[in-house]
């Protein structure tokens, strides 16, 4: 070690900052793939479509 670097400095850790990034740039990439292959379906499940409820005369209406 030369001049005013120390052990520390030369250091190498396990990952580098750029295999965090990459990992993240992945997974958000990945994650908008999925969201754009589903997106026509959610609209569908999200908001159903509106349907009438059946309605049925009560009985001593029927009876007349």
């Amino acid at each position: 070690m030369s001049g005013n670097q120390t052990k520390e400095d030369h250091a190498m850790g396990l990952f580098k900052p750029d295999l965090y990034r990459n990992f993240a740039i992945g997974f958000a990439l990945g994650a908008g793939l999925v969201v754009w292959q589903i997106a026509p379906s959610m609209n569908a499940e999200l908001i159903p479509q509106a349907q009438a409820a059946p309605v049925s005369a009560p009985a001593d209406a029927r009876a007349k």
